[in-house]
Formats: C-alpha cells, structure tokens, sequence
C-alpha cells in the first residue's frame, strides 16, 4: 500500500484541484479527487519521463482523455517540475495553478498539448485521447522499426492512458480499440475510471455493458482493479501491461468520485461543477489536510517526485543519448534522417520527386494524379505514411513497395484502417504527435464522419493530410447519399485548415508541395473521382500559382476584364469554356482558378487586387457544392454557379446539365452581372 509521502503526494494532488476548481469557479473536481492514486503511482513507478526534457522523443507518453479532469494533469506537471521547453521555467507554477481556466493561463479548461509542456495531446472531446494514443503506439512501433539496430534502441516507449465512462461510450474510442486490438499495440495501456457517474446522474441510465468482455473480444488484456486507492493492486496491474507481448492492455479501476468529499462522495454533484467551501473542509479534514489551507504543497512531495520519476527519466534519456551517439557513429546517414524528422524538416532535395504532367485533353481524375504525386514524393521522404478507410483502390492511396502496416511488419508505411473513419483520423493525430507526417482517405463526403478529428488536428497544430476524393455530384451513379454538398463550406469554416481542390494535375502536384512545406497545418484535398483535362500550360499560366491560392489563369484581352470567372477543381474547366462563350459575345472575361480559399487569403493585398480587381464587381464563382461563403469573393454583386440542394442518381454530365452547372449557365450569369 501507499506509504506516508506517497499518500502525502496524492492528497497534494486532490487538494490542489479542489482548490483550482474552487477558484475558478468552475471545473471538474470529482475525477482528480478519484484518480489521483492511479496518475500518482504511473508516474512514481513507470513512466520513462524526464522532467528537464519534455520533448525527449523516447518518452513514455501519458495522455488524459477525460480531459475535463484536467487540474489532475496540471498538478502532476508541476508537482513533477516539468520545464517549459528546453528553459529552466516550469512549466506549470503554482501561480498558473491558482489562475486556472483564465485567460492567458497555460492551465485551460481542458488540456491544450501546443499551449503547455507536459501534455501530449488535446483533450476534452471524449474519446479523442484513446484515438490519439492508438496513433502515438502505432508511431513507437514504426519509430522502432526504422532506427532500432541490434544492441541499440532508439524507440521503444509505452503509451498511457486515462480514460472515462464518457471515452469508452463515444464511438471514435471503440473504433480506436477495434485498431489498436488488430494491430496487437502491446505498448499501449488504457486505463479505465469505472466511477459509474456522468453528469445526469449514474451510468446506469445509459451505459450497461460488459466493457471487459467487450475489450477482450476486441483482443486487449483486461485486468481489474477493484479500489483506486489500492496502489499494489495497480502496480501488479501496470507490471502486467508491462509484461505483455502481443495485446493492448486495459485496466478496469473501480473509483469513487469525489473521494473524500462528505456529502458530495460518489455522486454526479462532484463531477462538474464546484465542490463548495464546506465540502472542501471536509474532504480535506478526511484526508488529514489544514482545513484552511489552500494551494498546499507539503515540503517533501516535490521532491519525492524528482527521486522517483525525475531520476529514472534522466537515466533512460541519458542511456538513450549515448544509444543515438552510437547509432550516429554507425549509421550517420540513418540519424540525420531522424533529426529532419524530429525537427519537422524536409530532406534535401525532396521536391525533385514531384512529377509534372503533359497536357491532355483527356487528363486524369485528380484522385489519379494525386495518387501519382504521392507515390513519387513517399520515396523521398520515408515519415510520409498513411492510409484509407477501406478505399484505397478508389483514393488512390495505397504506395507501391512501401510495405503494408501490421503485427508482423511494423515498419510498413500503407495503413489498413478499416472502416473506421473517425478512429482513422484521430490516430493521425496521434501519429503526428509523434512527429511523423500522416495521411488519412476516405471520401470526402464522409468528412462528417471524421470532422471532430480534423477540428483537433487544426487546433493542435498537427500537419495531417486529409485525402478526400469523390468530391461532388461528378461521383455520378451513387447519387446524393454520396455527393457531397455541404462540406466544402464545412471544412472551409474550420480555422487553420488548408483546403485545396485542384483544377488538374499540375495543381495538383504543386498542392503536394504547398501542404510538405507545412509541417504543422493540416491539409484537406479536395479531389476528384471524374477525369478533369491537363491544361497545356504554354497556353495558361502556370500551376505554380497554386501556392498563392488563386491566380489569373486565362486573363482577357489587354488585362483589362469586363467579368471575372472564379473556379475550383472540376469547374475550372468549365469556367474556361464559358469564357470562350463570353468572348464570342463581344466580351473580355478573366479566368481565376482558386484552388485555395485559405492559401489566397494569406496573399497581401496588392496581390489580392491583382487577381480580383475591386473595380471589376461582375463576378461568377463556379463550384459544383452549395455557395455558402463565396460572397467573400464575389461581392454583393456576383453570381454563383453551383449546387442549391442535395444531388442525384445518374452519370455525371447528366447531372452537371441537370443542376445548370454548364458553361452556358456560367455565360448567362457572367452577363446578367455585368448587366
């Protein structure tokens, strides 16, 4: 059982965030209150950790996916003396304590990974931390893979998790387990708070099943804990995880939440709101606490954790310096692909790779020629991996010769995730955590069905590639089930995504290279399943416009336009043909292919003006998916050209004639705004 300063630490850490709570007027006390025990005793006795180096790439990770039990995390990284950065500051203060879920606090209402050291991911959305940790397991093994040799480890760490009643009801988490139980991640290790309390009350009212027999259907070791504050029954647990070879591992802790509390002990009134001044006396009194004290850490507990955690991680991130000192002696071209990696640069030379195309009238689907590209620039650059939902013969996604992803073949780079779009995307986060570049492909239609992800991925930071095909009514035959509509305007709305819909090929390619040159900004292409015309571009200007997210295509005569015709992706094409319309009629249309809303918008203004001259207010924007948002581009004068409800089942000219997206339509509308 726990000893004096152990016991001593894990009060620090319930009172601690009672006292946050409290302060802040809101928050979670109840579940830091419960798990304190079960955080404190894997870090006292497991984690590989080293406070002075939160980025150490060999860390063991520690992700909380109750993210709302945050004031848990915050007071183990300042307990634990985690500095921010490479400086001597720590990371969390008491002071930042005391400001918890105030602005300008690194202790925010749920734990941001970009904002503090010391966490791994982003959480609060329940269930996105079990996703993300599936991709941090997947990432060790492939890590290992690559730059382990005989006698000499680079990559080998563990992966922890703390999760919730709320994570393992959500969708994404069991879907994460389907992956990891498949994969046999025997690095990774949840464990599950079974407090039988969410916020209207007991889980009964919802939740019922069997979660262990679920877990070892699904091909994890289960083993039960049956008190948090049993800290031998947890260590035999921990060292069973640890002793595991071919299963993840999921530990069942019964806990009570807001242990300690006298009234409030084991009810859904500790989990989200403050406990009250009284409650807060009296759990502390239980736990033999000052009563009055408030932000107490006890002399010794610090420092308990500097001889535990704090030397055990400073010897395995010695040992592992003096492993990577070997394997640059050995292997120096190896280790200095591993620093581009870690340090999210390109390797010299990569966009050599990228192909260019010949026009062609006929062209290529851009799922196609996406496919291309991304085949070309894997070989340069090995961290580039990923896979599909189970559509990689239609995304286009599969790399020749670049092994597949498994139990037997850890250093494959093509990822099987099955039919699991949302623990697909969440994975990739959690791989880009770990500093690889991942991609993930489905159709674009099921976007909604990963959009949680993706808004974390651009809230994080992380540079996922999101390969979306089958991009509009172009689909054809499988009607509006699978037509997107809406989601252009949806991912477009998300703040730090970069979406890309290419006209052809060329744009294609010079995407790739716009979206590799921004390690840390997520990408969506937008592609298609039709075959779109190479544009011969000794006729139009260059594809390298791309990168400035829209450009003068085809410009009128003199550079002097009566109308400017917009388009994206497949509709650029018919801009152009609408354009020769105008020209017939006596007028002087310009052509902007604007593959990039996002990407344009960085531009300055005199570029801006440029392309889309204020003076010039008859304006046509072509797309085949709803219109919401083009009113930025267009003005309140222009027109636009697309869809204004759902699709429908036939070939795809079929449908572009049905719904009016033509070049005649695109004429008529350019000659009613110039009036």
């Amino acid at each position: 059982m726990a000893s004096d300063i152990d016991r001593l630490a894990i009060d620090t850490i319930r009172t601690l965030s009672m006292d946050a709570v409290e302060a802040a007027k809101s928050g979670h006390p109840g579940t830091p209150m419960a798990l304190a025990p079960v955080a404190y005793t894997v870090w006292k006795d497991f984690l590989r950790y080293d406070p002075a180096d939160p980025a150490w790439p060999n860390r063991d990770r520690f992700v909380l996916s109750c993210g709302h039990a945050s004031m848990l995390l915050y007071s183990l990284i300042h307990l634990a003396g985690i500095r921010r950065g490479h400086t001597e500051e720590p990371a969390v203060s008491l002071d930042d304590i005391r400001r918890f879920r105030q602005i300008g606090s690194v202790c925010a209402g749920h734990p941001e990974h970009h904002m503090t050291s010391g966490i791994e991911t982003t959480t609060g959305p329940l269930g996105q931390g079990c996703g993300n940790s599936v991709g941090m397991a997947i990432a060790s093994r492939w890590l290992g893979a690559r730059y382990n040799a005989p006698g000499r480890t680079l990559f080998d760490y563990d992966t922890y998790v703390l999760c919730s009643d709320g994570d393992l009801m959500e969708g994404v988490a069991a879907e994460a387990a389907s992956i990891a139980g498949h994969l046999e991640l025997a690095n990774l290790c949840w464990i599950y708070d079974d407090n039988k309390i969410t916020i209207e009350g007991e889980t009964h009212l919802a939740f019922t099943e069997n979660v262990g027999q679920r877990f070892e259907g699904l091909g994890w070791r289960v083993e039960h804990v049956a008190d948090a504050n049993d800290t031998s029954s947890l260590k035999r647990a921990l060292e069973a995880f640890r002793a595991e070879t071919k299963r993840p591992t999921l530990i069942i802790v019964k806990s009570q939440i807001g242990y300690g509390a006298p009234k409030k002990a084991g009810s859904h009134e500790s989990h989200g709101a403050p406990l009250g001044a009284e409650e807060i006396k009296g759990a502390k009194q239980a736990y033999g606490w000052p009563a009055d004290a408030q932000f107490l850490v006890p002399d010794g507990v610090k420092e308990h954790f500097t001889a535990t955690l704090g030397h055990r991680g400073a010897a395995a991130h010695a040992a592992w310096k003096s492993a990577r000192a070997a394997a640059t002696k050995a292997s120096p071209e190896q280790v200095a692909e591993l620093d581009h990696l870690l340090a999210a640069k390109l390797p010299a030379g990569w966009e050599k790779a990228i192909p260019t195309f010949p026009a062609d009238a006929k062209g290529l689907a851009s799922r196609v020629s996406s496919g291309k590209v991304l085949s070309a620039i894997s070989g340069a650059v090995p961290w580039l991996l990923g896979g599909s939902a189970d559509l990689a013969p239609s995304t286009m996604t599969f790399v020749a010769g670049a092994g597949e992803f498994g139990p037997g073949e850890p250093g494959g780079r093509n990822f099987h995730f099955g039919i699991r779009e949302h623990g697909m995307a969440s994975a990739c986060n959690g791989m880009a955590l770990s500093g690889l570049r991942p991609y993930c492909a489905t159709f674009f239609v099921f976007l909604d069905y990963l959009k949680p992800a993706l808004r974390l991925s651009a809230l994080g930071d992380l540079g996922v590639i999101y390969v979306l095909t089958h991009d509009s009514i172009g689909l054809g035959e499988d009607g509006p089930t699978h037509q997107p509509i809406e989601q252009l305007a949806s991912a477009r709305a998300v703040p730090g995504i970069t979406v890309l819909r290419p006209a052809d090929a060329n744009e294609v390619a010079e995407a790739w290279r716009v979206v590799m040159e921004r390690p840390h900004r997520p990408a969506v292409f937008v592609l298609s399943r039709q075959n779109l015309p190479t544009l011969d571009r000794t006729k139009f200007a260059p594809a390298a416009g791309t990168a400035r997210g829209a450009y003068v295509l085809e410009d009128a005569a003199g550079g002097k336009p009566d109308c400017i015709l917009i388009g994206t992706g497949s509709e650029v094409t018919t801009c152009l043909e609408a354009a020769a319309i105008l020209r017939d009629k006596g007028h002087k249309p310009r052509v902007v292919s604007m593959p990039s809303w996002e990407l344009f918008a960085e531009q300055d203004a005199t570029y801006r003006e440029s392309v889309l001259p204020s003076a010039v207010t008859a304006r046509v924007a072509c797309e085949a998916a709803c219109g919401f948002g083009w009113e930025k581009w267009i003005g309140t004068k222009g027109r636009f050209v697309g869809m204004t409800g759902f699709g429908a089942s036939g070939p795809a000219p079929a449908l572009y004639k049905h719904f009016g997206i033509t070049a005649e339509g695109v004429a008529n509308a350019a000659i009613e705004a110039i009036g």
